[in-house]
């Protein structure tokens, strides 16, 4: 008999689940209270390979607090109104940042980076979505040498990683990228790290996939389950509710309550990020490219340069502070000169952040019938398909393309 499945959240890491759950041959429906990709996936940089297994928290975090609290510019950010009840997480990241923890979560990132590229080419090639896709590669700058420096242990743990990088001076990178300011003194090259041309059509030519192929999205808010002897045998809605068998959250930020809902707790906050969108120029960009000093990322996206960045730990319903949308204007306009005009647009999203920078895979401790695919921090573009794999694995009782016991949900 066909087994049902249903996928609670519509964003590219949901929407994946979903595809690769209808290749296993299942019944699948989406639950998404809105617009599919319209939320943390709409606004990200775009940037996705295997580059990103450095985790936030590093060694030396803590002494960087002062700063993260007080520095206005500081790209890392937490609102006061929020510290008492993110200080449980923000204790847990700070022990993250011991270097055994670090090398370890580094590991388990990288682990699910290298089938990056792999795990999305067949949901790309079936959507015919290879237009919004590029081989681009990325670019890191330096404007000093001591922010060069700094960065040292971070590209060494990259390098470990297997990472491909190529160290240039300023000059080179101004031959790759002819539009860098002239105060960039040294740049990383990554070329092995695609980029989204533009993430919500990617993510919308997918769901459109899904639906051609018998999907169906629910446009409704899961707010809460009716339990049974075996696990969640209905889903609660704001338009009823809704018959499971099989049921995977994957609802990015929101997951955090709607867990708790069937006995698991996770330290999941909301990261909140910003990003500008300015006019198309004809400078052009033939690749991203991220300010290591200003924590600013720059990319041509379809409708324009997108200025993305900051991590602001905040309530999901704090109302956005466009302040930092304008420091990410100057910052772009002083890394890249030759970008002109006022942005068209300003947004902020929410992204779903765990402490040790790793999401929660797995199934519940204490349903068979839930899985869990959120958390994915600032990479649920990139790791969005390999974890559409990973669901289907665990759904069809097959060994796992990726050993999960780093990101069990019982593990905090």
């Amino acid at each position: 008999m066909t087994r049902h499945a249903t996928v609670i959240g519509g964003g590219i890491v949901g929407i994946c689940c979903a595809l690769y759950l209808q290749r296993e041959g299942f019944a699948v429906r989406v639950v998404e209270k809105g617009e599919p990709g319209r939320g943390a996936t709409f606004g990200n940089a775009g940037s996705f390979g295997t580059a990103s297994c450095v985790p936030f928290s590093l060694p030396g975090v803590l002494k960087r607090v002062p700063k993260m609290l007080f520095d206005q510019q500081s790209p890392l950010k937490m609102r006061w109104t929020h510290l008492p009840k993110a200080l449980p997480w923000f204790v847990r990241f700070v022990a993250a940042a011991r270097p055994e923890r670090v090398e370890a979560i580094a590991a388990a990132r990288n682990a699910l980076l290298v089938h990056t590229h792999s795990a999305y080419a067949p949901l790309i090639e079936g959507a015919g979505a290879q237009d919004w896709v590029r081989p681009d590669g990325l670019l890191l700058t330096f404007e000093s040498e001591a922010a060069f420096a700094a960065a040292s242990y971070a590209l060494e743990l990259r390098r470990r990683n297997g990472v491909h990088m190529d160290i240039l001076d300023g000059n080179e990178a101004r031959q790759m990228e002819p539009a860098l300011s002239p105060n960039v003194v040294r740049a990383v090259s990554l070329p092995d790290v695609a980029r989204a041309y533009d993430p919500w059509r990617l993510c919308d030519a997918l769901a459109r996939d899904f639906v051609r192929r018998g999907g169906e999205i629910v446009r409704a808010e899961a707010r809460g389950f009716a339990l049974g002897p075996d696990g969640p045998t209905r889903l609660i809605t704001d338009g009823g509710a809704l018959d499971l068998d099989l049921v995977v959250l994957a609802a990015g930020v929101w997951s955090r309550p709607l867990a708790a809902q069937l006995g698991t707790k996770v330290p999941l906050e909301a990261d909140r990020g910003y990003h500008v969108m300015f006019p198309g120029q004809e400078f052009g960009l033939r690749r991203a490219v991220i300010s290591q000093d200003r924590g600013v990322a720059i990319a041509d996206m379809h409708d324009g340069i997108r200025a993305s960045g900051v991590s602001e730990i905040a309530a999901p319903d704090a109302p956005a502070d466009m302040r930092i949308a304008d420091r990410l204007q100057r910052h772009a306009m002083a890394l890249i000169p030759a970008l002109r005009g006022e942005p068209v647009s300003r947004w902020m999203g929410h992204r779903p952040s765990h402490p040790d920078s790793k999401p929660v895979l797995g199934r519940s401790p204490h349903h068979r019938n839930v899985l869990f695919a959120f958390g994915h921090d600032h990479l649920g573009l990139t790791m969005a398909g390999i974890t559409g794999k990973l669901v289907a694995e665990l759904a069809t009782d097959r060994p796992t393309t990726v050993d999960l016991a780093a990101y069990r949900p019982d593990r905090f």
